[in-house]
This record gives C-alpha cells, structure tokens and sequence, in this order.
C-alpha cells in the first residue's frame, strides 16, 4: 500500500475512534462530523489507491460512484453525505450541536464502520 493511501486509512480510524469516543460523551454532532470524515477519508485513501491521486471533494456518492460501491452502501453513503455541513453550520431553526440524537449519530457510525471495513478488505487485495 502506498504510503498516502496508508496515511488516509489510518486517519480514518483515527477519526472513528474520536467519532465513538464523542459519541460516548453525548457529543453528536461532533460523532457525526467525524462518522462522515471517517467515511470520507476512507474512500479517499482507495480513491488514491485506484487512481494515483486524490480527489478534492466532500461527496460521498460522488466517491462511492468512482469506487464502484455496491448499490445499498452507496445510498447510506447519500445520507452520511448531507452531514458534512449539517454538523459543521447553524443553518435552519436548530443549530449543530442540538440537532442530532443518539440513534440517529448510531446508525451514522455503523454506515462509517461498514465503509471503513468495505474499503480495508479492498485494500488488503491490492
């Protein structure tokens, strides 16, 4: 594994351990933000493992689609997508941190564990 592709795989744990580590302390909206960087950088680091590059988006789908997802992963990933902003701006009636629950920030981070794992099997093949 190149060493780019290694760096971004491991951020991507790094960060679902800090997205589970807030989620514990009742953090959601900070859990959240980092289920879809969890997700994010995981992609990006097959992204950089399949094409020599990285990409400069934040799209989940758009990455999913590039990576050849299956169908069911790619549209969790359209949910975990909207997060990138949902979490980071107070934009609407309810601000970031008042705006997720735990069941909702539970079901984000099963769709990270499930990407992150989807994309070490992937990577251990290459």
């Amino acid at each position: 594994m190149k060493e780019e592709c290694k760096n971004w795989l491991d951020q991507a744990k790094a960060d679902f351990d800090s997205a589970k580590y807030n989620l514990d302390g009742a953090k959601y909206y900070v859990a959240a933000f980092l289920a879809q960087q969890t997700a994010e950088k995981a992609l990006k680091a097959l992204f950089i493992d399949r094409f020599g590059e990285l990409v400069k988006v934040h799209d989940l789908v758009f990455l999913a689609k590039k990576l050849s997802l299956p169908v069911d992963l790619t549209e969790s990933c359209d949910r975990l997508s909207r997060v990138y902003v949902e979490t980071r701006y107070p934009t609407g009636s309810v601000i970031p941190s008042k705006k997720f629950s735990k069941k909702t920030v539970d079901e984000f981070m099963k769709i990270a564990q499930e990407v992150l794992l989807w994309v070490e099997k992937l990577l251990r093949k290459s």
